[in-house]
Parts: C-alpha cells; sequence; structure tokens
C-alpha cells in the first residue's frame, strides 16, 4: 500500500475511534513504523485535519466545534475543580499553556473529554512527582478549551467565573 492509501486508512482509525489510538498501535494495525505514522500524522496535520496529540495516543477532533482560550488563576487545591467545572459545563480541556517571562509560550496538550480523563490526569500529577505548569508564572494559566455551540461556552465562562477562576 503506498501512503496515500494509508493515510486514508489512518484517518479512518481516527474518525472511528473514540478513545486515543497511539502510535505504536497504529503502527502495527498499519504494518509499518512508529516513525511512519508521526510523518504520516504531520502530512494530515498540513492538510488540515485537526488531530491532537495526548499522553495516551492521537484523536481527530471535530471539525464543527468552537474554541476560546481562557484565562485563569487558581491554587493547587482548585485543579480538579477547575477541570471538572469546564467538563461539566460541556466544554472540553484541549490543552494547557503558560506564558514564561524567558522561554515564551510553554504548551502541553490534555484533551479532557470527561470526569474519567480528569481524575485519569490528576492520578498521573499526584503519582508523577510534577509540578503543573502553572507554577511557572504564580498561578496564571490558559486552557483552549472546546465546545459544540457558542452557548456551552458561554456556559463554561459563566462557571468558571462563578468560582472565581477567571483572571482579566
Amino acid at each position: 500500500m503506498d501512503g496515500e492509501q494509508r493515510r486514508k486508512i489512518l484517518l479512518e482509525y481516527l474518525k472511528t475511534e473514540k478513545e486515543p489510538l497511539s502510535g505504536g498501535e497504529l503502527a502495527q494495525r498499519l504494518g509499518v513504523s512508529r516513525q511512519v505514522i508521526v510523518q504520516d500524522i504531520a502530512l494530515l496535520r498540513a492538510a488540515d485535519y485537526k488531530i491532537f496529540s495526548t499522553n495516551r495516543g492521537y484523536l481527530l477532533t471535530d471539525h464543527q466545534a468552537l474554541r476560546r482560550v481562557f484565562k485563569v488563576r487558581h491554587d493547587d487545591d482548585a485543579i480538579s475543580d477547575e477541570l471538572f467545572t469546564i467538563i461539566d459545563s460541556g466544554g472540553r480541556v484541549l490543552d494547557v499553556f503558560v506564558n514564561h517571562e524567558i522561554y515564551g509560550e510553554i504548551r502541553a496538550n490534555l484533551f479532557l473529554v470527561d470526569r474519567e480523563d480528569v481524575e485519569r490526569f490528576n492520578r498521573k500529577m499526584l503519582l508523577g512527582n510534577t509540578s503543573p505548569l502553572k507554577h511557572l508564572t504564580d498561578d496564571i494559566h490558559y486552557h483552549t478549551v472546546e465546545g459544540d455551540s457558542e452557548e456551552v461556552l458561554l456556559r463554561v465562562e459563566q462557571a468558571l467565573k462563578s468560582k472565581n477562576y477567571l483572571e482579566s
């Protein structure tokens, strides 16, 4: 099979799966190396497919969804509540990023779509003995949030505002 055929099949896998697919799993399914998958993903992104790399694998996002960036600030005890607030309001947390004084923008893809994803993320934070990015910028950080409608994004904004997480 040539590269174009392989990328079509790769897209079909990503479209039909609800959970992220790892590069290793895709490579095995298609009978190629992980490096070939990485190159194919780069070519698909260049063709304007919205493919996210998460810590669990690749995910193709809905082209119809709307996105908004929220600037937030809270202490470490509120991390779970902030993420649950976004999810419970109908949003999906695509990433977290900070604007560092020296290094510029530092971004990590999250793609949290439900409470289970948030709980898994929190367990990894606790077990991994790591610090949140917000520690680099006096707790100020940003999330790109995706929603199926403008109403969802407004609901997320109001929920974050009501908990005093939004930063102006």
